[in-house]
């Protein structure tokens, strides 16, 4: 009996070993920015993922009714900006892309009064404020196995992660955007410079 206990622990072990490997490394691994698909800015230019210049990038998902998590997030991000542009890399060598998960909702004017409470003011500065459609938003979000619905109340249902994509676009890091961790400035602006030297 003492032999059957020791078995099964040692298989528990390994199922555990093998389901970190897979959320830590195998996963982020496959998330990448996805192909064909085209959104558009805030302010109705097209964004394709397609053939983007090379740099990092951090994305964020969110919709502007949130109460909590997303606009937090997007303050972290605001303040990693300042000094991202303070070290002369913002907008040249890094990119910021939030996308709205509520495109229904979340109309060109809603998504450029978010943009706008963060202090960016059209296309061409760095950051871009994407919506799309439907099946664009879901093909984004799955590209990087970020989860979403909408209970029908108007407060969706959401992952709560941030992904930093190296030049390549490959997710180098997931960001935990609410809980205990939080959005660290400080330390997602280190990764970024270690990735940029």
């Amino acid at each position: 009996m003492k032999k059957l206990y020791i078995i099964v622990a040692r298989l528990l072990l390994i199922g555990i070993g093998v389901g970190i490997i897979y959320f830590t490394v195998y996963q982020p691994a496959s998330m990448r920015l996805p192909k064909n698909v085209t959104m558009e800015t805030a302010w109705g230019a097209p964004y394709s993922f397609d053939g983007l210049p090379p740099k990092v990038r951090l994305i964020e998902f969110i919709y502007t009714n949130c109460p909590d998590i997303c606009p937090n997030t997007t303050m972290q991000m605001a303040k990693l900006r300042d000094r991202l542009q303070k070290a002369g890399v913002f907008g040249r060598d890094v990119e910021f892309v939030t996308i709205t998960i509520d495109p229904a909702r979340d109309t060109k004017e809603k998504l450029q009064a978010y943009a706008n409470a963060f202090g960016i003011t059209g296309d061409g500065q760095g950051w871009v404020f994407l919506r799309g459609s439907k099946a664009a938003t879901k093909a984004t979000a799955d590209a990087f196995h970020f989860q979403y619905r909408d209970p029908g109340n108007g407060m969706m249902v959401h992952t709560s992660l941030a992904y930093l994509l190296n030049r390549d676009g490959r997710v180098i890091e997931q960001i935990d955007m609410g809980g205990a961790s939080r959005f660290r400035v400080d330390e997602v602006y280190e990764t970024i410079m270690d990735e940029l030297s």
